[in-house]
């Protein structure tokens, strides 16, 4: 295939639940700095669509246009070589009327297409996959990638605690808490059976777990490993912890054996600030009076909920 220039700009598509939103809109503002109720977002931020729970897919835009015909007019000088491609018209339910376009004609545009892009098209196992779409008055083509939802394959571990966070928001948690994981270093200091550090070393992220129980520290670390995984979990309190990390992620304990009294959780905040540069607090009860006593300031939150039981996640530095 040719070499093809990026504009740098990248496109991604959403699906989530009402219950979602307002976690999924808290992730896309941790990536992006912006949120949108459309579904669709145009960043120069370029993130991996199979980190987050939300996103459906990417497109790494190479050529955009005011019409069809603008892009029509660009993909001439694409030529696959000994490559072979597909090119899909992303379905997008959240577009405005005027951009909507039905099946029949997406099918015909991805033929067009197809039809003017020299070399092989293979709708089954193309070496690349295109993408279409009109967003926001504009015509959008690039390299097209789709998400795995990685998570899925985590949903399944040896030990369980039936009041973990699903793996759904303990990923998005995670990429909350470290949307850029170059060069940064987190750790959850209450680890309980390690949700979170499966999802975040899942993703590379840099985090190390600690807990008080060493039941749950021992099926944390087994729970790691089962995923082939590698992440340290150590044993102890947060009150030892020694080292700075530029993100905390703190799920405060609230199932029946390590329950954290209004004392506990102050106490657990307190001991987080001085180690901590950025702290997300999953929690199921209204903490913000302990989180400003702790010396945290609250910059951004969320509800994440399942039915009628929901969790604030806050955003802290």
């Amino acid at each position: 295939m040719n070499q093809l220039e990026r504009t740098g700009e990248f496109i991604y598509t959403y699906a989530y639940t009402n219950d979602e939103e307002s976690l999924c809109h808290l992730e896309m503002r941790s990536f992006f700095d912006m949120d949108t109720h459309t579904k669709i977002i145009k960043s120069s931020n370029e993130i991996n669509p199979s980190r987050s729970p939300f996103m459906k897919e990417r497109i790494e835009v190479i050529f955009e246009g005011d019409e069809l015909s603008d892009i029509l007019k660009q993909v001439e000088v694409v030529n696959m070589m000994e490559s072979t491609f597909k090119v899909i018209f992303v379905k997008i339910n959240d577009l405005a009327l005027t951009e909507k376009v039905d099946y029949q004609q997406k099918r015909e545009i991805e033929r067009e297409i197809g039809m003017i892009i020299e070399g092989e098209a293979d709708v089954h196992h193309p070496d690349m996959t295109f993408g279409l779409v009109p967003f926001d008055g504009r015509w959008y083509f690039g390299e097209y990638l789709k998400s795995e939802a990685v998570w899925l394959h985590h949903l399944k571990k040896p030990r369980e605690y039936s009041t973990a966070l699903s793996t759904r928001v303990a990923r998005a948690v995670a990429n909350i808490a470290v949307p850029k994981p170059n060069g940064v270093k987190a750790i959850d200091p209450c680890c309980g059976i390690g949700t979170v550090l499966v999802e975040a070393l899942s993703m590379g992220i840099d985090i190390v777990g600690r807990d008080i129980n060493p039941l749950v520290v021992l099926g944390s670390r087994e729970n790691i490993a089962h995923f082939g995984l590698t992440g340290d979990v150590d044993l102890g309190p947060i009150a030892e912890v020694t080292s700075n990390y530029d993100a905390t992620i703190i799920d405060m304990p609230y199932n029946l054996y390590t329950h954290a009294t209004p004392e506990d959780q102050l106490s657990i905040l307190k001991h987080a600030r001085p180690f901590s540069k950025k702290l997300v607090v999953v929690t199921i009860d209204t903490i913000d009076h302990m989180i400003e006593e702790a010396g945290f300031h609250i910059i951004d939150r969320c509800v994440a909920k399942k039915g009628i039981f929901s969790r604030e996640i806050l955003v802290c530095q």
